[in-house]
């Protein structure tokens, strides 16, 4: 898996650079957490499944 990739951050309101910040595997499949390089904000994915505002 990437250690970092594109994401529209909701705090910077434009695309940034995240880094993979952990991960661990769950009985629900990967965990991983991002953080945004500028300004800190993060989010978490399962399995591809994150919790990024729509």
């Amino acid at each position: 898996m990437a250690l970092e990739k594109d994401v529209d951050c909701p705090s910077c309101e434009r695309e940034t650079s995240f880094y993979r910040s952990a991960a661990m595997t769950l009985h629900l499949g990967e965990k991983t957490k991002w953080r945004c390089s500028e300004c800190g904000y993060g989010f978490v994915a399962i399995n591809g499944i994150d919790t990024l505002p729509a």
